[in-house]
């Protein structure tokens, strides 16, 4: 609904105002003084989208009003109106967000176009207010699921943690314990979850591009930078920006992440500029990021300042009695999303489910019920599409977990255990071995190029 507030102690101008805005269908209240707008908008708990208001009022400021509501909380564009303000007074108006300043006599043509702006920008706030109360109740602490003592420690933790200003959290475990949630359980019941979330994937970009995505570039900085680009870290400010997989980021990139996170600035790839802002950081990694730093691998410097939080997230196998409630969970939220109706886990089903390693942890049991569900046709969770691989058996002697190699085969596992980027190295590595660390003849064996192959060398910091 469009809902105006006129504070105008003309009253001809007032009503005026009043009966042209009802006109054009927005609910309107005029008050002719701030004793009567103050009554309205904290003891009515009135908020309206657009307050029209002279500044100069008989009982006091329009600025010294908005500033007080500003602190209450109160949400909305506002609009000045004064036959004279002082260049203090539009500074002020400017410092506490006020949309616009007009001078009277009014020419209602800008009005008319100063209220669409308005009520454009308050409709997109009020979207991204409603997205955050949305986001609010999906990713509660209560949103990770399980009764175990594993998963109590968890939703402590993060319930805690959602409560203090934060500059950076650290989230470990295995791929598949749910990290991508407990990093949205931490922005969007903490007290930056007005701002914006945004997460990017280090393992998803060369280093070159990922720098470009991280801190935005000018027109020109490289080939194809065709025009400005906003960062990622510009588009959080004010939010949260979410590293996941920071272990596989490059290592003089890692620097520059370090500088903008200790400055709370940076520049873009090609610009001279330093740009503030004010960003709250929450990295994952799968990788042991502490033994990493140890070796060289990481910058120890940018673990600590990364670790200053560090939450552990336990592996399914750890909590093996949440599976029940997981399950339980997860079908509830497919049957809603296919129209399903699956209401029953037979024993059997129960039993193989719980029996089960599950080297994908949560995502790879979500991956599991989605399928089930979306193939159901009664209440029943049929078994048949669960398509779960039995135990490994023992390994040979002196053979490690995860892929094997013999002869001119290798064999890698496809039950979860090891990632894709686990995949990729040990296949460049066991190949590198096998040509005598040869890139020329690896490259050839594996069927791409020289440039290829140096960069994902470097990228698992395969020597």
């Amino acid at each position: 609904m469009r809902t105006m507030m006129i504070i105008e102690d003309e009253r001809l101008l007032g009503s005026e105002l009043k009966r042209r805005f009802e006109r054009e269908g927005w609910q309107v209240t005029w008050s002719p003084d701030l004793t009567d707008a103050r009554r309205i908008v904290f003891t009515l708990d009135f908020s309206p989208s657009i307050v029209l208001s002279d500044m100069n009022l008989p009982d006091g400021n329009g600025l010294d009003f908005l500033e007080e509501a500003r602190r209450e909380g109160v949400k909305g564009e506002w609009i000045f109106l004064s036959g004279y303000g002082t260049r203090r007074d539009i500074e002020r108006a400017a410092e506490l967000k006020a949309l616009d300043f007009l001078a009277k006599p009014l020419d209602y043509h800008k009005l008319d176009l100063t209220i669409a702006a308005a009520f454009r920008g308050a409709k997109a706030r009020q979207q991204i207010s409603d997205t955050a109360s949305t986001e609010r109740r999906r990713h509660s602490p209560a949103s990770f699921v399980g009764s175990s003592p594993a998963a109590a420690r968890v939703r402590t933790m993060l319930e805690q943690l959602s409560k203090v200003p934060l500059s950076s959290v650290l989230l470990t475990g295995e791929t598949g314990t749910g990290k991508g949630l407990a990093a949205k359980i931490l922005h969007y019941s903490g007290l930056r979850s007005e701002g914006p979330f945004v997460d990017v994937n280090c393992a998803a970009f060369p280093k070159d591009l990922l720098e470009s995505e991280l801190f935005g570039h000018e027109q020109g900085a490289f080939t194809g930078a065709k025009g400005r680009h906003r960062g990622l870290m510009e588009q959080a400010d004010g939010g949260t920006l979410f590293l996941d997989e920071i272990g596989e980021m490059d290592f003089g990139l890692q620097s520059k992440l370090l500088k903008a996170l200790e400055d709370q600035s940076f520049r873009r790839v090609g610009g001279e500029a330093s740009i503030s802002v004010d960003v709250q950081l929450i990295a994952a990694s799968n990788r042991d990021l502490r033994q990493m730093s140890a070796s060289g691998d990481f910058r120890s410097d940018l673990y600590h300042r990364i670790a200053v939080f560090e939450v552990a997230l336990p592996s399914l196998r750890e909590r093996s009695g949440d599976i029940e409630p997981l399950v339980e969970a997860m079908i509830a939220e497919f049957n809603a999303k296919a129209g399903k109706h699956v209401s029953n886990v037979p024993g059997a089903i129960l039993s193989e489910l719980k029996s089960y390693a599950w080297p994908g942890n949560v995502r790879e049991l979500r991956n599991v019920i989605e399928r089930s569900v979306m193939l159901s046709t009664g209440r029943d969770l049929p078994g048949e599409w669960l398509g779960l691989s039995p135990a490994p058996a023992a390994l040979p002697d002196g053979q490690e977990e995860g892929g094997s190699a013999s002869g001119e085969w290798i064999r890698l596992p496809l039950d979860g255990s090891m990632a894709l980027d686990e995949m990729d190295r040990f296949i460049i590595e066991t190949a590198l071995k096998r040509n005598g660390h040869n890139v020329m003849a690896t490259a050839r064996a594996l069927g791409t190029t020289r440039e290829t192959l140096r960069y994902r060398i470097q990228k698992y910091a395969l020597r």
